[in-house]
This record gives C-alpha cells, sequence and structure tokens, in this order.
C-alpha cells in the first residue's frame, strides 16, 4: 500500500518513519526547506523505543500531481496542527483522487471540513497519542514511550480494506495500534481528556503535579473534567468505566509532569489549537446547555494569549 504523509513533524515524521523505517511504501509531502533538509542529513529519529536514522522518499506540494500520475497513493495520513488545516487539505488534493483520508488530528471539528471537501466515505477517523516535536537541527524528539494509532471506519460507513492493510503496516512496523473498534468512542474518550488536560495545564501554566498540589487544585480538575464528560454523554458518545478512571487517574495524580503539548506552544508564543480543542468543548457545551465555568475560564484565558500574541 502507497502512503502519503503530511509533513515529517514530530507526529508525522514519527510514525512516517517508523513505516518506512519497515519498508512500507511512504512518502513525505513537505514544504521545500525540508526536503532539502531531509535529502541532506535524511529522517532522524531520537525515541525512548529506538533511534533511527533513514532516507525517505519526499514531495513537495508543486510535484506532487505529477508523482501522483505516476503512482497513486492509496492512504492519505493528515497529522497537521488544526489551524494549518485550510492549506494542508489544499496541499494533499491531488493526492485524494482514489485515496482514503486517514486524519489524526486533535479534537473533532476538523471532520465536517473534511466531510465537505472530500466525502464522508473517504474519511477515516483517527487518534493518536504520542509526545513529539522537531529538535534544533531538524531531528525528531520523541519525548516519552508513548507512540500509538487509533483508527477505523465511521460509524455507518462501508468497511474498508485499507484499514486492515494500514493495521498490517503498523504491526510490521511494530506500530502500538488499534483498529476495528468503534471509532467515535475512542476519539471522544481523547477528547475529553485532552480538551480538560490542555485547558486546565495552559489556564494554570503547570504539569498536572503542580496544579495538584495546589490547593483546591484537584476539585478544580475533577470539575474540568466532569464538564467535558458531560459534553460527551450529551453527544451520544459517554465515556464511562476503565476509560473515564483512567483518565481521571492520569489528570488528577501528584507529582505528575504530563502538561498538553499546547503549553509547550504557548509559552513558547506559538500558534495553539485553542479553538479547535477548548474552544470547540466549551461551543458543544453551550449547544447541549450545559454549564461549563471551568471551561469558559480556560478559553477565556486562551482567547486573551491569542489577541496578546497578534499584537506582538
Amino acid at each position: 500500500m502507497r502512503i502519503l504523509m503530511l509533513g515529517a513533524g514530530g507526529t508525522s515524521g514519527y510514525f512516517g518513519g517508523r513505516l518506512a523505517q519497515s519498508g512500507a511504501d511512504v512518502t513525505f509531502l513537505v514544504r521545500p526547506a525540508r526536503a532539502a533538509a531531509l535529502a541532506r542529513d535524511g529522517l532522524r529519529i531520537r525515541s525512548p523505543l529506538g533511534d533511527a536514522d533513514l532516507q525517505v522518499a519526499t514531495v513537495t506540494a508543486d510535484a506532487l500531481p505529477a508523482c501522483v500520475a505516476r503512482a497513486p497513493f492509496a492512504l492519505v495520513v493528515l497529522g497537521c496542527k488544526a489551524y494549518d488545516l485550510a492549506s494542508a487539505l489544499d496541499d494533499v488534493a491531488p493526492a485524494m483522487a482514489g485515496a482514503t483520508l486517514l486524519p489524526i488530528l486533535n479534537g473533532l471539528r476538523h471532520f465536517p471540513v473534511l466531510d465537505a471537501r472530500f466525502g464522508r466515505d473517504r474519511v477515516l477517523g483517527g487518534l493518536c497519542f504520542i509526545s513529539a516535536t522537531l529538535g534544533p537541527g531538524g531531528e525528531i524528539r520523541h519525548l516519552a514511550r508513548a507512540a500509538s494509532l487509533t483508527f477505523g471506519v465511521r460509524a455507518g460507513g462501508a468497511p474498508e480494506p485499507r484499514v486492515d492493510l494500514f493495521a498490517k503496516a503498523c504491526a510490521q512496523a511494530g506500530i502500538e495500534h488499534v483498529h476495528g473498534v468503534r471509532i467515535e468512542q475512542a476519539m471522544w474518550s481523547k477528547f475529553t481528556f485532552l480538551a480538560t488536560l490542555a485547558a486546565a495545564t495552559c489556564l494554570m501554566r503547570a504539569p498536572i503535579g503542580d496544579i495538584v498540589a495546589s490547593d483546591g487544585g484537584r476539585a478544580f480538575l475533577q470539575a474540568l473534567h466532569a464538564e467535558c464528560i458531560a459534553v460527551a454523554h450529551a453527544a451520544g458518545e459517554p465515556v464511562e468505566g476503565d476509560a473515564r478512571h483512567a483518565a481521571l487517574e492520569s489528570l488528577t495524580q501528584p507529582g505528575s509532569p504530563l502538561a498538553a503539548s499546547m503549553l509547550r506552544d504557548l509559552e513558547a508564543g506559538q500558534r495553539v489549537e485553542a479553538a479547535h480543542i477548548v474552544g470547540d468543548m466549551l461551543q458543544r457545551s453551550h449547544a447541549a446547555d450545559l454549564a461549563a465555568p471551568n471551561l469558559a475560564m480556560a478559553w477565556r484565558h486562551l482567547q486573551a494569549y491569542e489577541a496578546r500574541r497578534a499584537r506582538a
């Protein structure tokens, strides 16, 4: 199966690199400067799960139509930041003539956009768990051992053989993965966890352990998570049982260094996926007529950050 990975940053670079390392037919759609760097230095992964230095196939947006004409792609993996979605869709569009799209973005807000552009039957559900970033020399720095993919056909969709083919490729690459699950439930489980984590750590400018150690911090985290859980329940995708317990345990663990990557971006003065994660969860709470005062406070904080950043 021929796979196109959008970008070669922390997320796409890591998973695409592991697939390429195992012999999968992977091409990275990158900007000219990144293509030149990869040609010169290779794709370098530095990870607790093992380092890798790879020569990989790349293509730039202007060369993609000719590349597709020579050999079409079966699967396009979309792993961009939410604020780059519009330009990303324009970039991958030439590859989508006969391909299936697997988005592994955070949140859920992108699905109506993807469905409108490419058709719902060609857009899978997907998510990933990984903490990775580009280092100063262009290397991919995998910051923790977690690195997994979950993907599948969305509710009401026809069976898609490429899901099983991609699962086999992941297994060959040693990538932890889950498929064949009810993907909406998995995506809502992550969405509620991530919205809580991003709202809390960005609002408090601190990791989970420091928040828990503060006066009332644990109760704040519990209340924030409860707001997100209520939104999932109203959407018909309740997060219950072991999944809910595990998330809350992680979100209230004393001494935990856990923080959202959004906090890392915020502290670096970079753009953040605030509207796509915290803002969207709050909008969904309003639509369900649910009270969410903690989410609202975090959203105001993130809007103020973005306004100040825009003036800088």
